[in-house]
C-alpha cells in the first residue's frame, strides 16, 4: 500500500510537471520570473557570490551522480540501479524541456556565478533553461534520502529531524542560488524541483 501511495504521489507531481511546464513555454510566469530575480539580487549581499557558486560546482552531473552511487553502494540493494534509471531519465526530460519548451535564461547583466572548483564538467549549453537541472538533481537525491530516512527503524526520530532539515536547507539554499546567480528565473527552478522531487518519489516504489 506504500509503494502505491508514492506511485500515485510521485504520478501527480509529474503530471503537475507537464501542466507547469505548458504554462512556462506560454509565457505565463515571465513578470514573476523577473521580479523574483531582482528581489534577490537586490537584497542579499554580493559576498554571497562565492557561497552560491560553490553551490553550483557541487550540484554539477558529476558530483551529485557519484554521491548517488555511493549511497547506493552504501544501501546494499540491487535495486538501486532503477535509481539509477530514474536519475538518467530526469536529464533526458531535461534536455527535451531546453529543447522544445522556448524559455530564454536570463540575461548578461544579471549573471552573477564565479568559477571556484575546476574540474572537469560534461556541459551542453542551450538557447533556453527550463527546467533547471541544478534544482532537479537536488530534490531528485533529497526526496530520496528524506524518505529513506524517514522510514528507516535504526535511526533516531532526533537525528532524522537533524538529517530532514539539512536537506531542507541545502534545498533552499540551492533552489535560491540559481535565481540570485543569474543562472535561471524562478519558474525553471519550480519546474525542476518538481521533476526531479516526482522521479524521486517514483524511484523509491520499486526500492
Amino acid at each position: 500500500m506504500k509503494q502505491f501511495r508514492l506511485f500515485i504521489i510521485g504520478s501527480l507531481c509529474f503530471l503537475l510537471f507537464v501542466s507547469f511546464s505548458y504554462l512556462v513555454h506560454k509565457d505565463f510566469f515571465s513578470q514573476f520570473d523577473f521580479d523574483t530575480t531582482v528581489r534577490l539580487q537586490d537584497n542579499i549581499a554580493r559576498r554571497f557570490d562565492a557561497s552560491f557558486s560553490f553551490l553550483s560546482d557541487i550540484g554539477a552531473f558529476e558530483i551529485m551522480l557519484g554521491v548517488l552511487i555511493i549511497f547506493l553502494i552504501f544501501l546494499r540493494k540491487i535495486r538501486g540501479i532503477f535509481t539509477l534509471g530514474f536519475f538518467g531519465l530526469f536529464h533526458l526530460i531535461e534536455l527535451y524541456g531546453k529543447f522544445f519548451v522556448d524559455h530564454l535564461p536570463p540575461p548578461e547583466f544579471m549573471l552573477r556565478t564565479e568559477r571556484i572548483l575546476n574540474f572537469p564538467q560534461y556541459h551542453i549549453r542551450l538557447e533556453n533553461s527550463y527546467p533547471s537541472g541544478h534544482a532537479g538533481r537536488a530534490a531528485f537525491l533529497t526526496i530520496l534520502i528524506g524518505l529513506l530516512v524517514w522510514r528507516s527503524k535504526k535511526i533516531s526520530p532526533m537525528l532524522k529531524i537533524l538529517i530532514l532539515g539539512f536537506l531542507i536547507t541545502y534545498d533552499i539554499a540551492m533552489f535560491v542560488s540559481r535565481i540570485y546567480l543569474g543562472e535561471h528565473w524562478a519558474s525553471d527552478v519550480i519546474g525542476g524541483a518538481i521533476l526531479g522531487a516526482s522521479l524521486g518519489i517514483l524511484s523509491m516504489v520499486l526500492l
